[in-house]
């Protein structure tokens, strides 16, 4: 029995990367008990802190909660490790590189925090704006620059953790950057064009576009492209720099819909009744609600009708409103020409025959 304790004991002290093995043991155990404390801490705090959120109008237990819950696993087991080492306070070889590692843990939990406090602080930029759409283009867009910082940021210190030269790297990029850029001129133009479209707001999400035969609603604004939901149902992709490019058709922001259509009477019309014809064609018009009229004219004498040109302005922009309304303007128009035995002209021929002297 002593010779197998002793062996046992001989085993534990060989040394691994530095360190017995028994501190190995130990720093494991360590870590694994604290974890395990951590995580009760954890679960109990945001059990309560997520409680507290639903019942008070105050953000800052909401902030609270949502670190808390996004804290992870892996997390509390980098903390639970580096205390470990510190209660050891060993000097192995391999004990600097174990704690470049528990940097990098602290440093990728706390850029998923600062994306979290990101996500938090657009939808509360929204909710203030009441849901504005162009606000909502803008908010994204605010909120993905603050996370490409943030983890540009966060991607610099672990380069400069592990003993890159950070400041001979900026320098060697921003020679080399000359170089990428005329590699990826056309991704730079619709990144740009994005900027552009940000900043200048030619129009949002959810605006309805006409580009050239195209429309659609839009779906995405992103960097490289624009998609737009057409009235058929697929989706139509631009390039930022394209779009920009082309003359972009906006009805989102119409104040009011012009509204011209025509009608033709037959040429055995009597001229009394012609004479009545526009006020019967303001009448209808007038009688719409949301409606401005502006004017009826016999317009001129066609090949087989006499033509009657009618312009309105709708004062909501809604198309299924304008084509309501229109439909209400030809049955009222129907009903009188009916009752005044107005007849409607279509397309008709007459053939004269001449017989010439034998």
């Amino acid at each position: 029995m002593p010779e197998s304790t002793d062996t046992a004991l001989a085993f534990m002290d060989r040394m691994v990367l530095g360190l017995a093995l028994i501190d190995w043991v130990e720093l494991l155990g360590i870590t694994v008990v604290v974890t395990l404390v951590l995580m009760l801490v954890r679960r109990v705090s945001f059990g309560r802190f997520a409680a507290l959120a639903e019942r008070t109008t105050n953000r800052v237990d909401d902030v609270i909660a949502k670190l808390l819950h996004g804290m992870r696993t892996w997390f509390l087991l980098v903390v639970a490790f580096y205390l470990a080492v510190e209660f050891i306070a060993s000097d192995a070889p391999a004990i600097p590189w174990l704690l470049r590692v528990v940097f990098v843990g602290f440093l990728v939990q706390i850029g998923l925090w600062g994306n979290d406090l990101i996500g938090v602080a657009t939808g509360w930029y929204v909710e203030a704006r009441d849901g504005d759409e162009s606000q909502i283009t803008a908010a994204r867009a605010m909120g993905m620059v603050g996370r490409l910082v943030l983890w540009t940021i966060i991607f610099l210190a672990l380069l400069d953790n592990f003993g890159v030269d950070v400041t001979a790297l900026v320098a060697g990029l921003g020679i080399g950057g000359i170089a990428i850029a005329l590699a990826v001129q056309n991704v730079l133009a619709d990144l740009l064009a994005y900027v552009s479209i940000i900043a200048d707001r030619p129009f949002v999400f959810g605006d309805f576009l006409v580009v050239g035969e195209h429309s659609g609603s839009v779906e995405h604004i992103g960097i490289k492209t624009t998609r737009i939901r057409s009235l058929s149902g697929e989706q139509i992709v631009f390039s930022n720099s394209d779009l920009l490019g082309s003359r972009v058709r906006n009805f989102k922001r119409m104040n009011e819909r012009r509204a011209l259509f025509q009608i033709g009477v037959t040429y055995d019309t009597e001229h009394d009744v012609l004479r009545s014809i526009p006020d019967i064609l303001k009448s209808a018009v007038e009688a719409q609600e949301n409606v401005r009229f502006d004017r009826a004219h016999l317009k001129g004498f066609g090949d087989f009708s006499i033509d009657f040109e009618i312009v309105y302005y709708m004062l909501v922009p809604d198309y299924a409103t304008f084509m309501d309304t229109q439909e209400a303007i030809n049955l009222a128009v129907h009903r009188s020409f009916t009752d005044q035995s107005i007849q409607f002209a279509f397309p008709t021929q007459t053939l004269h025959i001449e017989r010439a002297d034998a």
